[in-house]
């Protein structure tokens, strides 16, 4: 066995589990949130003049005074610094889907040269980072370097390894949002004003409404050696070759088992760690394919979940590397096995504490669901392609549509209980007015009766990209290195826009003379008429469904570079654009750098196989080639006359290989020419559609013969760790 793979592999089987300190008092809840400034900390450290005035802020959107940003900036320093912090940072999320920080210390000098510890107000409200090397689809040019991040008091600061984080915006010199919060904050303020216009028909006590996710995210674990003796995955995040184990997913063992020791230690770590920054962790358990691993929280506000989750992938790729161990979020690391999703769970709180998607006790308390569950159907309807564009990437292409992840066609599912119901509806309301016994009848058999019918009859559909799940939607499209903020924008904004029209519809109903609660159902009946098509209670991995879902003329987009355009539709600009969510040039830098990653992701992966082939694979297997062919000849020497029929196998392994090392050679340098052509292409739609068209088929293409050599080649030989140990050795 070559020396790196038979290192990698004795490292990876002696390992032990690292020994994690247990809770002196075994109460988790002592830990969480000690490193977040919430507002337990702000009351603590603020006066209560500064504490009400940024509270008056974060709740109800209003603008920071700058007098009471230094208020707040001096109490956060001191809070910080008793708990070790020497650094302050404004902590961001620009559009290559990761987080930025630059660190500056609270040292200074003062006018005497002496050293202090300052931080002020307009150290924390704004900062003036280098804007030049992060993506802006052509917004700003590279020697135009200003951009600034702004203070975003709804998500608290926290400290993270010695530095005090503030979550931010990030927006150009000109104003142009270069990140995704800005754009995921307007679409929450649009929801709650929607939301709330509607929500006054049912309930005069509720203020504000929130927007809930609850994300689930999905990874997988490999051993550090086998990690750094596989390039591809070091540099890619993905194997480009391996052929599958004999032993994989099939014997459906792996799914909610029994979690090896050192992932555990691991897993109680890393939760440890997410629990003093706030982020309420809560579930862990092995997911369906080997080493393939799933942690969950409890819901949050939509704004805080998008961070905690950008937060917790950041903390699980360094916690791993002190356990040894190396996080894959790439959707697809391994083919042939189950690949990694994000499920973002959905739904609508009151201030009040009323999940909007939640059947309640009431006949009216019935129709408001209804209501928000009915428009939010009509939203992903009207929506459906942007939904799959806001999720769509080169990375995720490998994962959605095959027979472990929604397809590419969107749907919704209901389940049969909740469906019947909306049938019901269409068939009892019309636009005539309803006798007393009509309207009481309706109420008592079919809207109040809700929770009873619902109650053990919501079943998950998990073919299903967009499933409601009992008291909230779950949209399991999702990529599981993707941000939640690109879809939850989409949804926030349809469903806000839907809830507007469905307002601007009641009222005019209403004016004509008819009764509130008449006029809901008559808008509600000619919703669900207008969204029926997005329904479907069946497989949506079959061929049926694909055939059925073109005669319904839903989209089925396949093609990340087909997804991205939906960023240009008239309907999403319309949506985003129209709603003050993104600028038209927002929108397009969005769709341009789309274009620019899945070009750079597919670029790499064919320079890594090049090499890996050229360099690894070939000289290999010409190693054992060799090895045959001194067999052939000392069998020739030794039985001169049947020497053909003793080498049959031999001779047929030998004109094999030669076949497979033709055929990978000329494929490399066919892709590597028409990379080169690629690379000469400026417009970088055009290049996508190059490197989709003209290089990407290769990669599949010489990974088959390298897999057909990997089963050839004496194992001994075959340089690269294997998938066998890849996903058996923990």
């Amino acid at each position: 066995m070559p020396k790196l793979r038979f290192r990698a592999y004795t490292e990876a089987t002696n390992r032990e589990p690292i020994k994690i300190d247990e809770l002196k008092n075994g109460s988790l809840s002592n830990l969480f949130g000690i490193n977040v400034f919430d507002r337990s900390k702000m009351k603590l450290y603020l006066s209560e003049e500064a504490y009400e005035s940024l509270i008056s802020s974060i709740d109800e959107g209003k603008k920071i005074d700058r007098k009471i940003a230094g208020h707040v900036a001096s109490a956060m320093k001191a809070w910080a610094m008793e708990r070790g912090a020497t650094h302050y940072t404004h902590w961001f999320h620009p559009l290559n889907g990761s987080t930025a920080e630059k660190h500056d210390a609270f040292l200074s000098l003062d006018s005497n040269g002496k050293p202090i510890e300052t931080f002020k107000g307009d150290m924390l409200v704004q900062q003036e980072p280098d804007a030049s090397s992060f993506p802006s689809g052509g917004i700003r040019n590279t020697f135009e370097a200003r951009g600034y991040t702004a203070w975003d008091p709804t998500s608290p600061a926290f400290i993270l390894g010695g530095t005090l984080c503030i979550p931010t915006v990030f927006v150009s010199y000109t104003g142009e949002a270069l990140d995704f919060k800005t754009p995921l904050l307007k679409s929450l303020a649009f929801l709650d004003k929607a939301a709330l216009s509607v929500l006054e028909y049912f309930d005069k006590d509720a203020r504000k409404v929130y927007a809930t996710l609850g994300w689930e995210q999905e990874y997988f674990l490999i051993d550090e050696s086998l990690f750094d003796a596989r390039p591809d995955l070091a540099l890619c995040g993905r194997t480009l070759m391996g052929h599958a184990a004999a032993k994989d997913q099939q014997l459906e063992d792996h799914y909610f088992g029994s979690i090896p020791a050192r992932v555990s230690a691991y897993m109680k770590e890393f939760e440890i760690e997410a629990l003093k920054l706030g982020i309420p962790i809560k579930t862990r358990h092995n997911e369906v394919a080997p080493n393939q691993f799933e942690c969950a929280p409890i819901f949050e506000e939509a704004n805080l979940a998008v961070d905690h989750n950008q937060l917790i992938m950041s903390l699980m790729d360094r916690i791993a590397r002190k356990h040894k161990f190396r996080v894959l979020f790439h959707e697809k690391p391994f083919k042939g096995i189950n690949g990694s999703g994000k499920h973002n769970n959905w739904s609508m709180m009151t201030d009040t504490g009323v999940n909007l998607l939640s059947p309640g006790k009431t006949p009216k308390n019935n129709l408001q669901f209804l209501t928000f569950l009915i428009n939010t159907l009509k939203a992903v309807h009207d929506h459906s392609a942007l939904l799959m564009g806001s999720i769509a990437s080169e990375s995720n292409s490998h994962r959605l549509g095959a027979h472990e992840a929604p397809p590419a066609i969107m749907s919704v599912f209901l389940g049969k209980t909740l469906s019947n119901v909306l049938d019901e509806l269409e068939e009892r309301v019309t636009d005539q007015k309803m006798t007393p016994d009509e309207k009481t009848e309706l109420k008592l058999e079919i809207i109040g009766k809700i929770p009873e019918i619902l109650l053990d009859n919501t079943d998950r559909n998990r073919t299903s990209p967009f499933a409601f799940t009992g008291n909230r939607f779950e949209f399991r499209a999702v990529g599981s290195s993707g941000s939640c903020a690109s879809p939850m924008i989409v949804l926030n904004t349809a469903v806000a826009q839907q809830l507007t029209k469905f307002r601007e519809d009641v009222e005019k109903i209403i004016a004509k003379g008819i009764k509130k609660d008449e006029a809901i159902l008559q808008c509600l009946r000619k919703v669900i008429v207008e969204s029926k098509k997005i329904r479907f209670e069946g497989n949506g991995y079959s061929k049926e469904w694909i055939d059925e879902a073109a005669k319904r003329g839903l989209p089925n987009i396949s093609n990340p570079l087909e997804a991205f355009k939906t960023f240009l539709w008239d309907s999403s600009s319309k949506l985003l654009t129209g709603n003050g969510i993104l600028t038209k040039r927002e929108l397009e830098a969005r769709y341009e750098i789309r274009n620019e990653i899945f070009v750079k992701k597919v670029q790499i992966e064919a320079r890594v196989l090049g090499d890996l082939a050229i360099n690894h694979i070939i000289p290999t297997a010409i190693g054992y080639q060799n090895t045959l062919i001194s067999n052939v000849k000392g069998l020739k020497e030794l039985f001169p006359e049947n020497w053909e029929e003793l080498a049959d196998h031999q001779y047929s392994l030998i004109k094999e290989i030669s076949d497979h090392i033709h055929s990978i050679s000329h494929l490399v340098n066919e892709m590597i020419e028409n990379r080169k052509q690629a690379n000469q292409i400026e417009n970088i739609v055009q290049k996508a559609n190059a490197y989709n068209e003209k290089v990407k088929p290769y990669i599949e293409e010489i990974r088959y013969h390298i897999d057909k050599l990997e089963m050839i080649v004496d194992d001994e030989m075959w340089p690269l760790p294997k998938y066998r140990e890849m996903l058996f050795i923990r």
